[in-house]
């Protein structure tokens, strides 16, 4: 672990609780392997620590990452785009005002979903521990006590991926997710040897990071619900909803949207298009928490489950996802927080996110309930 000289922006003599600085600092840890999806590999974990500091000298501390390969952000960018143009504009506010802060935030730079939502989550901490209370009551109570979590097997070998997936399903992980996207030929020997190798209970999901076109891939993805599997995530480009509405029309397996839904309003044209079974809301991709319940609320009133994801994180931000997977009812399908547990050593928040029998315990201390 790495970790870079804080950059803080501060205004002088800014009075009562008000936020009064916002620092940030690049924290590294190294895969346990490289993380390979369709569109690129990563060797390390990489993610910017961002905190919040009233002038009454209360903090929140929150986390974000560009998994450059998934978003197209930078780490520099998101950095810059926090120090430059996001921190003054949340500098002399209330930290408790966090509708106010992504208005403040919205008007000073367009997008910048990744850098907001380190910020969102820093506040959301702030709040919390101000107040004395766990973030999931921040976001309306917590609905369960434990969330479940599904394993996230990367790219590699047939022989590889079944031989991670069986290893964890034997940990107590019902919910085991493969990477795929470069082949549907490839992918469909990839869903019948893993699920070979599964607990007849267990779920498995195809995650292919949009790597299919419609056309040459619907064969072969029904055959993929013939061969055990029970949840198809974003086979498809982003901008492509009506490919996948008429994928879902056709296929016998759930179809689950992750990188066409950034926004509420993504959600609200998925939901018109009847283009997904299941949204995948991931903290940093919507913004932050704040934008998260939005998100959720639109696949709420139409009937739609929910699976909290992870881009992944380390454990900050892993948090955050852990406390708003508590907080919703319709976050039925196991949640993908795995990123503390890809790193051999989570610098953030060791002990924090402790699985077993493939859940974790939602935090009930103050905050996101870390100790950084």
């Amino acid at each position: 672990m790495s970790v870079a000289p804080n950059q803080v922006v501060t205004r002088p003599g800014a009075g009562g609780d008000r936020i009064a600085a916002v620092g940030t600092r690049v924290v590294r840890a190294p895969y346990r392997r490289p993380f390979q999806i369709s569109s690129g590999t990563t060797a390390e974990l990489v993610s910017l620590v961002v905190e919040v500091e009233t002038a009454g000298g209360a903090r929140g501390v929150g986390e974000t990452t560009p998994m450059t390969a998934y978003t197209g952000e930078t780490l520099a960018g998101i950095d810059a785009a926090i120090r430059e143009h996001l921190a003054p504009a949340l500098v002399g506010r209330d930290p408790l005002d966090r509708a106010g802060a992504h208005l403040a935030m919205d008007a000073a730079l367009r997008g910048q979903h990744v850098a907001k939502a380190g910020l969102d989550i820093a506040l959301h901490d702030l709040a919390g521990r101000l107040a004395g209370w766990p973030v999931h009551a921040l976001l309306g109570g917590r609905v369960r006590d434990r969330v479940p979590i599904a394993w996230v097997v990367g790219l590699g070998t047939l022989d590889e991926m079944a031989a991670e997936a069986a290893a964890h399903a034997a940990r107590g992980f019902r919910h085991i997710k493969v990477k795929g996207g470069h082949d549907p030929a490839r992918d469909l020997e990839l869903v019948r040897a893993v699920r070979a190798v599964l607990p007849a209970d267990a779920e498995l999901c195809l995650d292919a990071n949009e790597g299919y076109d419609a056309t040459t891939a619907l064969p072969t993805l029904a055959r993929m619900a013939d061969a055990g599997l029970t949840l198809l995530e974003q086979p498809l480009p982003h901008w492509d909803v009506t490919g996948m509405a008429r994928l879902r029309e056709r296929l016998e397996v759930r179809v689950m949207a992750d990188e066409s839904v950034r926004s509420p309003q993504d959600a609200l044209e998925i939901v018109r298009r009847g283009a997904a079974d299941v949204l995948n809301i991931k903290v940093l991709k919507v913004g932050g928490l704040h934008r998260a319940l939005r998100v959720a609320a639109v696949a709420e009133a139409a009937g739609i489950a929910v699976k909290i994801g992870s881009m992944p994180e380390l454990g900050v931000a892993t948090l955050a996802a852990l406390h708003l997977a508590a907080a919703l009812p319709g976050a039925t399908v196991p949640a993908d927080l795995v990123g503390p547990l890809l790193v051999d050593a989570e610098p953030l928040a060791p002990g924090a996110f402790a699985v077993a029998d493939g859940s974790v315990a939602v935090p009930t201390a103050p905050g996101l309930g870390h100790d950084l």
